[in-house]
């Protein structure tokens, strides 16, 4: 009976085993390959598996012999071109059992239960159905089977169920990260145990937002840093420990496994922050400043290189308020800002045309009539000459504009 099985194990040691993959990114089964036939990674081949004959694709090469290597089954052959095409016949065929499916659980009764794909063998006579719901609904798969065959005949039906992270990685679609695809349906092709410890150790924030993914389960990440910080954890002092340091005797706050760093608590002194070297030997490593580059020069013989400068756009309203303090103000004897006062037989200057640019009035004008207004005379100031200022009036109207009274002339008595 020893020799009988040492024969086997010798011969399953001397058989090439390979790798198939019946999805893009899906688990990886292992199949014996039989003497005479060659194949070459990316080859699509015929195997028999629990659910019918299917098409599948070499994803790996030699692989090592399993622990039970009588499970094994060997490929049948090679796929070739009437097969390829039966596949694509069978596809169309899955998406119209999803979408019979996906109605059926619509009524009343069927809550919380979601059809995830469908799956035809190569000859159709057998239909896997995945289905995702939570193990506490009162859902019974043999009364939804029986509903369901007289929807599709002539074949086999099997239904199986599958947890949430199959489900988000059949359905895809962005990450809670933010990132296009998620990883499970990018490149994950088996999902390995992730716990809490995990997160912990990484100094992650424990709130479900953070830790979970679309799944609603820990994110599957939590598992690719894990190992780095358990190493760089190991080799400083757990938190809470009494540490000595250059310093003195303290208490570790936190620890920092990137910066292969602790925090410590030091009395009467402090937090203070000791790298593994500094707990290691006692001594205080000198602390080298950043240094920041406040200006960055360019030589005056560097032709190659032009330096531009970028300024913002103002706002609208320092628009307005820089080109009203550049305008000229007509003053007024009062000391007052002086308003257009219309002559007898003259329209007002609303009614007139624009004369000029009102923003560059000449120097000139604006100094005769000032010499006028000392004068005591009353006469029309030119509009160019004044800035233009909005009219601050508190009900909104108009005021009428009245010519000012002549200083010179003394106020009459009034007769009785």
């Amino acid at each position: 009976m020893v020799n009988i099985r040492n024969d086997i194990i010798a011969s399953m040691t001397e058989t090439n085993l390979v790798g198939v993959q019946f999805k893009p990114i899906g688990k990886t089964y292992t199949f014996s390959l039989p003497a005479g036939l060659e194949v070459e990674k990316g080859s699509q081949v015929i195997v028999n598996t629990s659910r019918g004959k299917q098409i599948g694709r070499v994803a790996a090469m030699n692989l090592v012999q399993p622990e039970n290597g009588s499970e094994v089954q060997p490929i049948e052959r090679l796929a070739v071109q009437e097969d390829l095409q039966k596949k694509a016949e069978v596809s169309e065929k899955e998406e119209q059992v999803v979408d019979a499916v996906a109605k059926y659980l619509r009524d009343p009764g069927h809550d919380g239960v979601k059809v995830v794909e469908a799956e035809y063998s190569l000859d159709g006579s057998r239909l896997t159905i995945y289905l995702n719901y939570e193990t506490g609904i009162d859902f019974n798969p043999r009364n939804f089977i029986r509903d369901i065959s007289n929807l599709f005949r002539d074949c086999r039906i099997e239904v199986r169920q599958v947890g949430p992270r199959d489900a988000a990685k059949a359905l895809s679609g962005i990450g809670s990260c933010g990132i296009e695809q998620r990883c499970c349906s990018r490149f994950l092709t088996e999902f390995s145990s992730i716990s809490i410890k995990m997160a912990k150790s990484q100094d992650i924030s424990l709130t479900p937002m953070e830790i979970t993914g679309i799944c609603g389960r820990l994110r599957c990440c939590l598992a690719y840093e894990h190992e780095v910080y358990e190493e760089a954890r190991s080799k400083l002092p757990k938190k809470k420990k009494a540490v000595a340091t250059p310093l003195g005797e303290g208490k570790v706050l936190q620890v920092m496994p990137l910066r292969d760093a602790v925090l410590v608590d030091l009395p009467e002194k402090g937090p203070r922050e000791f790298s593994r070297t500094e707990l290691e030997t006692g001594i205080l490593e000198e602390k080298t400043e950043t240094v920041i580059v406040k200006d960055l020069g360019y030589l005056s013989h560097d032709e190659d290189i032009e330096v531009i400068q970028f300024e913002s756009p103002k706002p609208r309203e320092d628009r307005n308020r820089n080109r009203r303090d550049n305008q000229p103000e007509s003053v007024q004897p009062t000391g007052g800002t002086h308003r257009n006062v219309p002559r007898e037989g003259q329209h007002s200057s609303r009614h007139r045309k624009p004369s000029g640019d009102k923003r560059n009035a000449p120097a000139e004008i604006v100094k005769e009539q000032i010499r006028q207004l000392n004068q005591g005379e009353t006469k029309r100031v030119d509009h160019t000459a004044h800035s233009q200022e909005p009219r601050k009036s508190g009900s909104g109207r108009r005021r009428k504009s009245r010519p000012p009274r002549d200083q010179s002339t003394a106020k009459t008595p009034r007769e009785d």
